[in-house]
């Protein structure tokens, strides 16, 4: 399935005939299982942010959102972590004019922090070792384009510094074999993404698509990072609920 027939198919997941999709599902299960982009074991970073109270908020895009969003919400000291849209205006915060791949915007995760609990270098480790393959340009996986891009939306200048200083380190160590495309950018505004697209790992985890490219990601984050590993996610909208 490729990125925009994977695409296509969200809104209407919920209509989804159940033979149709036990079918896919007993399908899969015939396959051996694995993760279509492996974790890869990389050093902590040099430079760090220095810890401090109260919260602070990362923006992080690199592939679909959804992997991106169910890892996050895994790691002790994240509160909140909600799949959106960032890189471009208000107006084509839409999925829909995301998805055609002519805006700005890529999909994006915003995660509310505390830096006393998990740093920002920390959450940048488990972004380049994890949660997405940073040496493939303007795609993840399945999904092509520049709205899947891997890009790093600093928020302030220390943010950029830690992320820059990073790559650097990690790109000088080869720990991936391949150049980090990774790009940085500033001064943009994050727009949260539709209702469905929130907490779709956790509530869709027979999903094939999130069986195969999403689940070994949380997987992941358990075996390479055990303090950081917090068995129950926390859910957008749990929160906006109660």
């Amino acid at each position: 399935m490729n990125g925009i027939e994977k695409k296509a198919a969200r809104p209407f997941l919920a209509s989804l005939a159940a033979l149709v999709l036990t079918a896919a599902v007993a399908a899969f299960w015939q396959t051996p299982a694995r993760s279509a982009e492996d974790a890869v074991v990389i050093p902590p970073p040099a430079l760090d942010e220095k810890a401090a109270g109260g919260t602070e908020k990362a923006v992080f895009a690199g592939g679909c959102f959804w992997g991106v969003q169910g890892v996050f919400q895994h790691v002790k000291g994240v509160s909140k972590a909600v799949s959106g849209y960032a890189g471009d205006s208000a107006e084509n915060a839409v999925y829909e004019v995301v998805g055609t791949g002519r805006t700005g915007h890529a999909e994006s995760v915003e995660i509310t922090y505390d830096p006393s609990k998990v740093t920002y270098g920390q959450l940048l480790q488990v972004y380049f070792s994890v949660a997405h393959n940073p040496t493939q340009l303007n795609y993840q996986g399945p999904d092509q384009g520049t709205q899947y891009r891997s890009t790093i939306f600093a928020g302030n200048d220390e943010q950029k510094k830690v992320a820059e200083s990073y790559i650097a380190q990690l790109d000088k160590a080869k720990v991936f074999g391949k150049p980090i495309v990774t790009t940085l950018e500033t001064g943009k505004t994050f727009y949260p993404a539709e209702d469905y697209h929130q907490d779709f790992l956790t509530l869709n985890p027979t999903y094939p698509y999130i069986v195969y490219n999403d689940l070994p990601k949380v997987e992941n984050l358990k075996a390479l990072f055990p303090q950081l590993y917090s068995e129950k996610p926390v859910l957008v909208m749990a929160s906006s609920k109660s």
